[in-house]
């Protein structure tokens, strides 16, 4: 047997941009012909992109990812490559990793477990393969074979466990290839972003070189690929339960090649460490590449922000800034700017608040109820960040709606008795006018709601859920802000200064009523703690309160009261949650019922098991 040098190729790639997909594929084998690899892993569905939905179920798709296919084969000769791609047999699409060598296709090895939890719907469009099942295929005049199939290379067997397939515990196949002899593993995989998941492929990836005896290498796609989910291109290689290769995450390049020889002669273990910083820099490199993928990819010129000066828009400026800092410092200047679509307009001699200028558009839309420090706060943030600022007020817009309704229903409008119209119009106003702003200057508006607002409906549809994208909406609010005291000490954003010193204020009511969101609602980490039992666990509302009775120090009435707040709120409001922007799948659960959780928008509301929950003993 003679040694192999191994490697895995991680992708940004898009559904139906067929010429960037290839051109990436084959970028990547070019640089792994220089570097003398000898097996290149690229991840699964590279060949058109995980998230191609629906086009999946098409006839004419598939075919054509088999045309792209023999595109790549002429650039195979002196190496065997691994590339994802649909097949289509008779009725059925199957999730498969074509095998290419010297111009020539070894076999295809298909997806024996789906993933169809959480955010991922692969039962929808493939069908899994039967282990120890192998056919052939015939394409390309040519009949292959297509199957449960090893392969050997200078002496060494490898086979295949293509992401789902890996975490079916004692189901998976790679028992199946540790008895067939397999000294290699790959695990082609298009596995999402979600903060702390790493580490859990980590431990995946050591305990399967362990467990399984063979060498294990991880290749994951990159990028926000077609929207809400992102990809971190994570490539782990793991020897004898040691994490031998981690390459960095969440790159801004199209791609990334890590190398590996193996077997490897002097394996030196890397030293992995997480912690709640890792989950805050995660978070923010995650949701900034996102950004910039959406913005690159969508062709949209730059974004636009109706920034309040409280936690949740600060937040996304500093996503949006930060985004800018990290392109630039990993591509450049000159590429940035090409690859956001802006190098015609945009000298690469400017600095990065000169770029940030140029394409992030900041407003604070104020009202007599707005305060002098929300005004303050939003507008030092975006002068140190180099934001382009406006500001301007609303309340004649909001006089003319509410003179109009009053005139309509012949009685004035009042706080005690129309609090909830009169909070709402003032949010709707601010609407119209910076998607106005968004649209002349080809900007991505962005929305600023985040999960625990959409727990309970806590935001004005039309309002300030208005936007493209909604970069914050799958993460807690309680996390924000501690995430914005992390941002402000750990990575300089000394503009955060005034926004942490702030208590989170809708700020729609007459500012002697001293409204706060806290007051309206309920402790954000009491919503939190509740979000995960009833959300992410499923359970219901006796569960909840059982749970919390144990674990929260609160009199337990004002417990079973937030309980039956929460699940009253989530019952009427899934209605707001169907209509949300587009937002990023950033943590292990989120409310989006387009990807991870869906709920009748029409229901009984829990009355039952909540009154079940009253006859509990407190």
């Amino acid at each position: 047997m003679s040694p192999l040098l191994l490697a895995g190729a991680t992708l940004n790639q898009t559904p139906l941009d067929w010429e960037g997909n290839l051109n990436n594929i084959i970028q990547a084998i070019s640089l792994a012909k220089e570097k003398k690899v000898d097996l290149l892993c690229f991840p699964e569905l590279c060949i058109t992109g995980y998230g191609s939905e629906d086009l999946f179920l098409s006839y004419w798709y598939p075919k054509k990812a088999l045309q792209s296919l023999q595109t790549i084969l002429p650039h195979t000769s002196g190496i065997t490559v691994f590339v994802g791609l649909p097949i289509r047999i008779n009725t059925k699409v199957y999730n498969c990793m074509a095998i290419l060598e010297n111009e020539e296709i070894l076999g295809f090895v298909p997806k024996q477990f789906l993933a169809i939890d959480g955010v991922h719907y692969e039962a929808r469009w493939f069908t899994p393969w039967k282990s120890g099942e192998e056919i052939t295929l015939e394409c390309f005049d040519t009949k292959y074979p297509f199957g449960d199939i090893i392969f050997e290379k200078n002496g060494h067997k490898y086979g295949f466990e293509i992401c789902e397939d890996a975490w079916r515990s004692t189901d998976r196949p790679g028992y199946r290839l540790k008895k067939r002899g397999v000294d290699i593993i790959f695990n082609p995989s298009a596995s999402h972003f979600a903060m702390g998941k790493s580490e859990q492929r980590e431990i995946l990836v050591k305990e399967s070189s362990t467990d399984l005896g063979v060498a294990y290498l991880y290749v994951n796609l990159l990028g926000n690929e077609s929207g809400r989910m992102i990809f971190d291109g994570e490539i782990l290689f793991s020897e004898n339960g040691h994490c031998l290769v981690k390459n960095k995450l969440l790159s801004y390049q199209d791609y990334q090649l890590v190398t590996v020889a193996y077997p490897v002669q002097q394996p030196q273990p890397l030293e992995l460490n997480h912690s709640l910083d890792t989950k805050n820099e995660e978070f923010m490199a995650a949701s900034t590449l996102a950004l910039f993928d959406y913005l690159r990819k969508s062709r949209s010129r730059g974004f636009v922000l109706s920034l309040s000066g409280g936690a949740d828009s600060s937040t996304i400026a500093i996503l949006v800034a930060d985004m800018v800092k990290r392109g630039v410092e990993e591509l450049g200047t000159a590429l940035f700017l090409k690859k956001i679509n802006r190098a015609s307009d945009i000298a690469p001699e400017s600095s990065i608040p000169e770029i940030i200028g140029k394409i992030f558009t900041t407003a604070y839309q104020g009202t007599k109820n707005s305060s002098e420090a929300t005004l303050n706060s939003a507008h030092n943030l975006a002068k140190s960040l180099g934001a382009t600022f406006h500001h301007w007020t609303i309340d004649e817009e909001v006089d003319s709606y509410t003179k109009k309704i009053e005139t309509a229903l012949g009685r004035k409008l009042t706080w005690e008795q129309d609090d909830i119209a009169l909070q709402n119009i003032q949010a709707r106003t601010r609407s119209p006018i910076i998607w106005m702003l968004a649209n002349i200057k080809n900007h991505l508006l962005l929305s600023t709601s985040n999960r625990s607002e959409g727990d309970l409906g806590y935001a004005t549809m039309d309002g300030d859920t208005s936007g493209s994208i909604s970069p914050i909406a799958a993460v807690s609010k309680d996390f924000i802000l501690q995430w914005l005291r992390w941002a402000e000490k750990e990575k300089g954003y000394h503009g955060l200064q005034s926004v942490n010193a702030l208590q989170p204020t809708a700020e729609l009511r007459p500012q002697e009523q001293s409204q706060t969101d806290e007051e309206d609602l309920m402790p954000y980490p009491i919503i939190s703690a509740i979000e995960k039992l009833a959300i992410r666990d499923r359970r219901s509302p006796m569960d909840v309160y059982l749970i919390l009775k144990e674990e929260i120090s609160l009199e337990p009435s004002l417990l079973k009261a937030y309980i039956a707040k929460f699940f009253g709120l989530w019952s009427i409001n899934q209605w707001k949650r169907e209509r949300l922007a587009v937002s990023f799948h950033l943590d292990e659960f989120n409310v989006d019922p387009k990807t991870w959780y869906r709920f009748p928008v029409l229901s009984g509301g829990y009355r039952e098991e909540l009154a079940l929950m009253e006859t509990l003993e407190e």
